[in-house]
């Protein structure tokens, strides 16, 4: 086994990144197809979600597989090789194993535990499979990982290493009050119909919200969803569906909006819900007083102060959970669920769109202030002392009229609008700070465990398997000499009858079976502890095996198998 993989996350590399090195279906299937073409990889597979982009291979030589995926990454992401190569982790043979597994348990996930990682591990062996990039090792990895994170979800409690997601945006918005209170008879837009969307749609119906409104680019997953939540026995909420186009209309009239879409532009722009603000209110939207001074104007969504997402916080948190969250949610989880597969079965891509902020500029005010300054300067010879302005008291400010939650990545919502007075923004940054001091859930201890345990497994089924080739060549080796001492004896007893041939026939082959049968049976053992790869090699000097043989036997085993896996998938 030469598993190697090399990719970033969110634990490496900054949301800039992230999202500028994100794969579209078809960039995957066609760094999958160039990973093959390589000479150092045999086999390839991609997992690609909105946290992490990692490449997967079977390789015979390590330094030149680093080299290779490393630039394959670089060339299909289009963020160049320098700027890429800093974020880049690596992990070999039993570690890359340990990182799939805690992968698919959720714990590098940035909400601890979350189960949907699951869909998306599942989804990238698929893809493999039908792509014929997946082989034995690969295969086989993938489907043990499914197993491994279904077994931590089962045997512990890595669900409840934290709160609903949904929940604790809520109560961040909420600023400290009850969220039933503060959330009853309040009107809600929810951006997108997938699983995150609609079990934020669940939730805001549990907490009380008077309507629920649902906005997606494709109308009947949002007439679907509508027609969820209107049914939902534990709750009276009214719920319609609108079209993407309807939702500044829509904003205007929301208390409460929620995003989560696959994206890759901003679906909601400073701009868009300032227009939404100054619609509720009749009077345009004042801008929040900055360090340097009251603000004239949004400053441009990508300025170095606009608030970039950073999630360094996150290293070392539990964070939440996203299994079971349609429980919490007090809806009909199964129902949702099948939901949330009716929606990924729908059109097999995520809907994006390239749209762009449009940053606004202050520039006539920056020179005339720069020119105030060069004017002073020149008067009295130096720039004049910022002094402490004098003690005032407090302005009370209006309460917001539009909450808004992000819980997308790349992000929905213009990280501008948190300048905006009026505004109330969380979004995965501030949900991250807000978590970063979470205890460590004797769940995720256990967890660990499971996956030290299943990693250990793996590697024993694997070393046990690399030898078997060379056990099947070795007892073809076998009868083919029986076959020919057989023959040679016909030849000098040519009056044996059949009874008596086979008598002889069957007797030969005990011998040679009773002989092969003690020393395969260890070798075999042997080989499935750690170091043990070096038995095959040593069975085949012993017995003088042909190399070509035994990989005759390992590729007809791998075409066997890739056969089941293609019925799989």
């Amino acid at each position: 086994m030469s598993l190697l993989v090399v990719g970033l996350s969110h634990r490496s590399a900054p949301v800039s990144v992230l999202e500028r090195a994100a794969l579209s279906a078809d960039a995957q299937v066609k760094l999958l197809q160039d990973t093959l073409a390589t000479e150092p990889a045999t086999e390839g597979a991609v997992l690609a979600t909105c946290n992490r982009i990692e490449l997967y291979a079977d390789v015979d030589k390590f330094h030149a597989g680093v080299a290779e995926l490393s630039t394959l990454l670089a060339q299909h992401s289009g963020v160049g090789l320098e700027e890429l190569t800093p974020h880049l982790y690596v992990h070999y043979e039993d570690r890359a194993v340990h990182h799939l597994f805690s992968v698919a348990c959720g714990l590098d996930s940035m909400v601890v535990g979350e189960g949907q990682i699951l869909g998306q591990i599942k989804d990238a062996l698929a893809t493999a499979q039908e792509l014929h990039t997946a082989g034995r090792l690969l295969n086989d990895l993938f489907q043990q990982a499914l197993r491994v994170g279904k077994r931590a979800h089962s045997e512990t409690g890595i669900d409840r290493a934290g709160q609903s997601l949904v929940t604790f945006g809520l109560e961040q918005l909420a600023a400290g009050r009850a969220v039933e209170a503060w959330a009853k008879d309040k009107k809600a837009l929810v951006i997108g119909a997938g699983s995150m969307s609609s079990l934020a749609a669940a939730t805001l119906a549990r907490v009380g919200v008077g309507e629920i409104v649902i906005a997606n680019r494709t109308p009947d997953r949002a007439e679907r969803l509508a027609e969820i939540l209107t049914g939902g026995d534990d709750t009276d909420v009214l719920a319609r569906a609108v079209p993407m186009d309807s939702v500044p209309v829509e904003l205007t009239r929301a208390d409460i909006a929620v995003s989560c879409t696959g994206a890759t532009g901003l679906v909601l722009t400073a701009e868009t819900v300032a227009a939404a603000v100054e619609g509720r209110t009749g009077t345009p939207a004042a801008l929040r007083e900055t360090a340097a001074g009251p603000a004239g104007h949004l400053a441009p969504a990508d300025a170095e102060d606009a608030c970039p997402l950073d999630l360094s916080a996150v290293q070392g948190a539990t964070g939440f959970s996203v299994m079971g969250e349609a429980a919490v949610a007090g809806m009909d989880a199964a129902t949702l669920e099948q939901h949330a597969a009716w929606v990924d079965k729908g059109t097999g891509t995520v809907e994006r769109r390239d749209g762009r902020r449009t940053p606004v500029e202050d520039a006539e005010a920056d020179a005339d202030l720069i020119a105030a300054l060069a004017a002073t300067a020149a008067t009295v010879g130096r720039i004049p002392e910022r002094r402490r302005p004098e003690p005032v008291a407090e302005v009370s400010r209006p309460a917001p009229v539009l909450a808004l939650l992000d819980l997308a990545m790349p992000r929905d919502i213009d990280a501008a609008v948190h300048r905006l007075l009026g505004v109330r923004f969380v979004d995965l940054e501030t949900l991250a700070e807000a978590s970063a001091d979470a205890p460590m859930a004797a769940d995720v201890d256990q967890v660990r465990r499971i996956v030290s345990d299943e990693v250990a497994a793996f590697g024993a089924a694997q070393r046990a398997a690399h030898i078997t080739p060379t056990v099947v060549a070795l007892r073809a080796m076998a009868a083919d000499v029986v076959a020919n001492e057989i023959a040679r004896l016909d030849g000098r007893l040519p009056d044996l009858d059949d009874k008596q041939r086979g008598e002889i026939t069957q007797t030969v082959r005990r011998v040679v079976d009773k002989l092969l049968h003690a020393p395969t049976v260890r070798v075999k053992q042997l080989a499935a502890e750690p170091g043990g790869a070096g038995y095959a090699d040593a069975l085949r000097t012993l017995f003088d095996l042909d190399p070509e043989t035994v990989a005759a036997v390992s590729r007809a085993e791998n075409n066997t198998e890739n056969a089941k896996n293609r019925g799989r998938a």
